[in-house]
């Protein structure tokens, strides 16, 4: 063997080795000799790329948490059957912020701890939300809500927040316009449960309702979490609504359906927002949940949207849409991240992914025609869906259609 030959073969074994090390390789330039986390997400061979989902996921508002969260498994799973981002698979993280600030801001805390969590499909509720916002935001995570309508969440010195829902300035305007025009309710009362998503969108109704020409004889806050709300209730009656309107979720809205017909107020529509409608505020107001009007967001049908249907209830038991009105926006907001990051992920040459969070916050921000579950979202400045809800009235023990 001639000494070049034999220098030639060392070295070709010397590169076999460092390629099976990764030495030699090298990142992407943005990512390049850059130790900041916010900057660039490495996810080695053999680890998942994770996106965050955060939600009430126990107790009274849990049915909102298990449902989004159960629709975005799937979205992870379709993803995964179709080979994941340059071989490697999604995740989804799921945590319980019991649907508070608190408990917001400590599972955003606990996923920008998170190396390899590159996205949020979430927060769910707009106080939890809003908590999040600016730890996200320094971090450089992106959001995609499903179901935090909050009007003033898109502002701010932030750029990471957008959602898929309609706002809760727009479902007000929408109930009060249906109330008015529709119903012919000329006097409304007003009831909320002190919280952002509940007391914003009240407000809207109030004011809209206002300016049609319409009275609002009452304005009533509950404490959320009772089980007697039949003396505000009373007082209310002596207003003589034809109307009352509660912003807030199910389970108070289910107390006061129940309560209503104790407070001597059986001939007055009971009208809602997307936190009431869903198959839980029946079970729980039984035979008073009849006549009652909500807001759903459900999509309008299509093959796709009945096929996801279909296997949905194949895995959880229940339709989408039963247990809340946001099953699909889960699905969407957690495919839609995935897209996003398939659109900027780099495979390096060591064989790590690496994700450049900043380009990912700004193919988040910038979204547009993507067809989902929900409809063709298109962000902008924060608002990737601007269509407003659907009404839906309780006969015969199910939603329907007026």
């Amino acid at each position: 063997m001639s000494k070049r030959y034999l220098f030639f073969s060392i070295l070709v074994a010397v590169s076999l080795i460092l390629a099976a090390c990764g030495g030699g390789a090298k990142a992407p330039d943005v990512c390049a000799e850059n130790p900041d986390e916010t900057v660039c997400a490495v996810i080695e061979p053999g680890k998942t790329v994770k996106i965050g989902y955060g939600g009430p996921m126990a107790g009274d508002y849990s049915a909102f948490g298990i449902d989004i969260s159960n629709a975005g498994l799937l979205a992870v799973e379709d993803a995964n059957k179709a080979g994941g981002v340059e071989g490697f698979d999604f995740e989804l993280l799921v945590e319980d912020t019991q649907g508070s600030g608190e408990g917001g801001a400590s599972v955003a805390n606990l996923f920008v701890s998170d190396p390899d969590v590159v996205a949020i499909a979430g927060l769910t509720f707009s106080g939890a939300t809003a908590a999040a916002i600016p730890i996200f935001n320094a971090a450089r995570l992106p959001m995609l809500s499903p179901s935090a309508t909050r009007a003033d969440l898109t502002g701010g010195d932030q750029d990471v927040f957008n959602r898929i829902p309609f706002t809760d300035d727009i479902q007000g305007q929408f109930a009060a316009e249906y109330l008015f025009n529709v119903l012919g309710v000329k006097k409304l009362a007003v009831m909320h449960d002190g919280d952002a998503y509940g007391k914003g969108v009240a407000e809207k109704v109030q004011e809209v309702f206002t300016s049609l020409g319409g009275d609002v004889v009452a304005v009533e806050a509950v404490t959320p979490g009772e089980t007697d709300y039949s003396a505000v209730l009373t007082d209310i009656g002596a207003a003589k609504p034809e109307a009352i309107y509660y912003g807030g979720y199910y389970p108070e809205a289910a107390v006061i359906a129940k309560d209503m017909p104790v407070a001597g107020l059986e001939g007055v529509i009971l009208f809602s927002d997307d936190g009431t409608f869903g198959d839980t505020f029946i079970e729980l107001a039984g035979e008073n949940a009849e006549g009652v009007y909500a807001a759903s967001g459900a999509p309008v049908s299509s093959p796709r949207v009945e096929e996801f249907n279909t296997y949905f209830e194949s895995v959880y038991g229940d339709p989408p849409g039963a247990v809340s009105t946001f099953t699909w926006h889960g699905y969407d907001v957690t495919d839609a991240l995935i897209q996003a990051i398939k659109s900027v992920a780099i495979l390096g040459e060591d064989g790590n992914l690496y994700i450049p969070r900043e380009a990912l916050v700004q193919a988040v921000d910038n979204m547009e025609g993507y067809e989902g579950l929900t409809g063709m979202l298109s962000c902008n400045a924060g608002e990737c869906n601007a269509s407003g809800p659907s009404f839906l009235v309780v006969k015969d023990g199910a939603w329907v259609l007026p």
